[in-house]
């Protein structure tokens, strides 16, 4: 059975958690491999809403094996939070693994992280402010706290005070903010060590034993292509791989492991925090995406910048990732639409660019130039075979098709878990 990577095509918040629930009952393990609680999906089942911020959307499957694997860092007081929050409604979370490898978001890093993010005034990179970027810095930096540390509180003492001997004089000198006391996040974190004691394990191991037992493990991917720290609109990103390649590092599964790379992507386009963004509308049907689409950020709650599908994006998606199939989402949202313009290249300076510019200047500056097709006022939300949907909305997603560098399997025609139609399957 197949190990799949399921990530963003564009900006975050293209709706993952819709196509892990589609693959549910045929998956034996979700992974969730880089970022932490910065990253947010909504999970529709029934009539039942599920907002998820760290926990992989596959803890809602029950016969699903949840892992948080070593490239996430992890707030454990947010893990206890939304697992007692699934453990009120009901939810069996007894299966979470978390890595021993992965890194811990402490009180210190979230302070660090809005102290710097007002420092920077106008040159603000948009963060949630959760501690994400340093808690990642740690990790590069090798002060970081691990899980396993928990277990060892010799070793937890010791490695608080190296991370808070140079943070303490930063937050003093430079930001006048009193000292972090080592023995107030030593106690803290101690206290949460018996409660992960039987989650934490060696997750890489686990992972390889199941793909060779022949299960099937999904690697869900936080945040999304253009958001990776590598290959995304740097600074304007996460600090984590957030591409099919984070997958493996941030797992411990190798490479040739890997046998389909699923992309999901809008059938419009948005991206919440600062940063270029060629298709963006500041105009009525920038509002209508929003109110219709509901674009408000599942962790934030920050109203996304909309605009139209862009073609280059997608292909860069592709071509990065490996993508084997796309899921297109949020169609339904295009109803009524007269006209929609798809952004094919962009215009920089009077050149034409049929690919992303590799400068980030030029990209600052890009322009779209859009192509425009039919739109449709039929209610397509209960469709469930392509022939179902409008004329005019089979040959917007044959054109996209078309310019984005992989088949579109799976189209989204509402917010429901059942609202999809499926061209192709996304396992076999």
């Amino acid at each position: 059975m197949p190990a799949i990577v399921l990530i963003g095509a564009q900006w975050g918040d293209e709706g993952k958690g819709k196509a892990t629930d589609l693959l549910g009952s045929r998956l034996d393990y979700v992974v969730k491999f880089n970022g932490g609680n910065n990253a947010g999906h909504t999970v529709v089942i029934g009539t039942e809403k599920y907002a998820l911020h760290l926990l992989p959307s596959g803890i809602l499957s029950p016969n699903v094996i949840p892992v948080i694997a070593n490239g996430v860092v992890v707030d454990i007081e947010v893990l206890f939070e939304e697992l007692d929050a699934l453990i009120a409604r009901g939810v069996d979370v007894s299966k979470l693994k978390v890595s021993a490898n992965a890194h811990i978001i402490t009180a210190y890093h979230r302070t660090i992280d809005k102290v710097t993010e007002r420092f920077l005034g106008k040159r603000q990179i948009g963060t949630t402010g959760r501690g994400i970027g340093p808690a990642y810095a740690d990790k590069i930096n090798r002060v970081g706290i691990r899980m396993q540390d928990l277990f060892d509180e010799n070793i937890l003492r010791q490695k608080v005070e190296g991370a808070l001997d140079s943070k303490n004089h930063l937050l003093v000198k430079i930001y006048n903010r009193r000292a972090i006391e080592v023995e107030e996040i030593v106690q803290e974190l101690l206290g949460y060590a018996e409660r992960l004691r039987p989650m934490v394990t060696d997750t890489a191991l686990l992972l390889h034993r199941a793909l060779d037992e022949g299960k099937t493990v999904l690697f869900e991917g936080g945040q999304a292509t253009m958001l990776d720290v590598d290959h995304g609109t740097y600074p304007f990103v996460t600090s984590s791989n957030a591409t099919s390649g984070g997958a493996v590092t941030g797992s411990g599964v190798a490479p040739n492991r890997i046998d389909r790379v699923i992309a999901v992507i809008k059938a419009y386009t948005t991206r919440v925090g600062a940063g270029p963004f060629p298709t963006e509308l500041f105009d009525e049907w920038g509002d209508f995406l929003t109110e219709k689409g509901f674009e408000f950020g599942t962790t934030t709650g920050r109203k996304r910048r909309t605009g139209w599908y862009d073609a280059p994006i997608a292909r860069y998606s592709a071509r990065i990732n490996g993508v084997t199939d796309f899921v297109l989402t949020k169609l339904d949202v295009l109803t009524g639409i007269p006209s929609i313009p798809v952004c094919v290249a962009y215009d920089v300076d009077g050149v034409r660019h049929d690919e992303v510019p590799v400068s980030q200047s030029d990209f600052h500056h890009a322009t779209p130039i859009y192509e425009e097709f039919p739109g449709w006022t039929e209610d397509i939300t209960s469709a469930r075979t392509f022939e179902d949907l409008p004329k005019n909305a089979q040959d917007y997603v044959l054109a996209l098709e078309a310019m984005s560098g992989s088949r579109i399997s799976v189209i989204g025609v509402g917010p429901g878990r059942d609202e999809i139609v499926v061209r192709h399957d996304l396992i076999d």
